[in-house]
């Protein structure tokens, strides 16, 4: 799966708990030779270790060994390396798996717990920013998806559209010297008014920022007659990429995309720098997860690579190998815990680059109150 198809109801399903153990798999893998020579190797070996380990956890039964283990292997069958984005989340349960595909490296490990570890499909998705992009035209307006700098073909919402030629109008005979102006005709208004409204129905189903391609004649027309349009992310005045190709269009909109990833880091940077002023702000793990459970946090900011392994004792958080931790169940990944923690408190979760937050021990939250 593509983190395109991370909706939020998928990401609820995924993150429900699950019979122990519920298995994650993360692995770094790489898009071209001759590096990713060395990625079945590698995936062979996580494999096997998250089948040792299952061996090993006396809390796994013999039936759902089996049963996990059997996802595992369904889950590489599934997994084609040579086409592969630069990670992959392998998810196996007792009674499924799944394969995703992420824009993004992610650290290399295996999760044991009752419930999948989704935070690199979080961060993909928050990097990725997945968004619409419409490239508009009087003859054909068509829909594409977007990820990270990846466009594709989709067809959703109804699109790609065209005009209804058969319908009467007058207006079609109306000349500007010896050639028709199809923007002086109610035909292009009205075929604008139904993409408009494609536009729309599609938005309320799954919503995203969107982009605008087109000329600029055709692209002002589409904002005259509707609604919708006006609220675009952005626009790209060119013409000639109706039909693309995906390649081409992609490349018109990274300099965007380049200028708008950089604002997002230093917006979420600003917000923090509000929050010690106005002092609704946490910094470092422990802050973080006791304000998290209490649901005051508005925005969790986590450096990408940001990872502990802690136990809880007394409602605090102390290192797995501590000496106070003998005799604790270890937590694998207490930040993953806290991000879903926040989504689930309707809080906005942002991913930042390492070192970003050092100040701030990788993790820092602006607080509802």
């Amino acid at each position: 799966m593509h983190i395109t198809d991370l909706t939020s109801g998928t990401l609820t399903a995924l993150r429900k708990r699950r019979p122990y153990p519920a298995v994650t798999v993360a692995l770094p893998a790489h898009r071209r030779q001759p590096l990713n020579a060395e990625d079945p190797v590698r995936l062979r070996n996580l494999i096997s270790e998250a089948k040792h380990r299952l061996e090993a956890d006396p809390a796994v039964t013999r039936e759902a060994r089996i049963k996990v283990g059997g996802h595992l292997d369904r889950a590489v069958a599934d997994v084609d390396l040579r086409h592969t984005l630069d990670g992959l989340a392998i998810f196996a349960s007792h009674d499924e798996h799944q394969v995703w595909d992420l824009p993004r490296t992610v650290p290399e490990r295996v999760v044991l717990s009752d419930t999948y570890e989704t935070r690199n499909l979080v961060a993909a998705r928050e990097q990725a920013h997945p968004y619409w992009v419409l490239t508009v035209s009087l003859d054909r307006t068509a829909l594409w998806s977007g990820s990270d700098d990846t466009v594709e073909a989709a067809e959703d919402g109804g699109f790609p559209l065209q005009p209804d030629r058969t319908q009467p109008d007058a207006e079609r005979q109306e000349r500007v010297g010896d050639r028709f102006d199809p923007l002086r005709g109610e035909e292009a208004r009205r075929f604008f008014r139904q993409v408009d409204a494609a536009l729309q129905t599609l938005l309320a189903a799954d919503p995203r920022p969107f982009y605008l391609v087109g000329q600029a004649h055709e692209l002002s027309l589409l904002e005259e007659v509707g609604t919708t349009a006006k609220t675009a992310a952005g626009r790209v005045t060119t013409g000639g990429l109706t039909n693309g190709p995906a390649h081409a269009l992609a490349q018109e909109l990274r300099p965007m995309l380049a200028a708008e990833a950089r604002h997002d880091i230093d917006r979420v940077t600003q917000r923090i720098e509000d929050a010690q002023g106005r002092r609704v702000f946490a910094a470092g793990l422990e802050e973080a997860w006791q304000t998290v459970r209490e649901g005051r946090i508005e925005l969790l900011a986590v450096e990408e690579g940001f990872q502990e392994t802690v136990c809880v004792t007394d409602s605090h958080l102390i290192p797995a190998e501590s000496e106070g931790s003998v005799g604790l169940a270890a937590r694998e990944d207490i930040v993953d815990e806290i991000i879903e923690a926040t989504l689930d408190t309707g809080g906005e979760v942002a991913f930042l680059p390492d070192g970003t937050l050092s100040a701030h021990d990788h993790i820092a939250a602006v607080l509802r109150f």
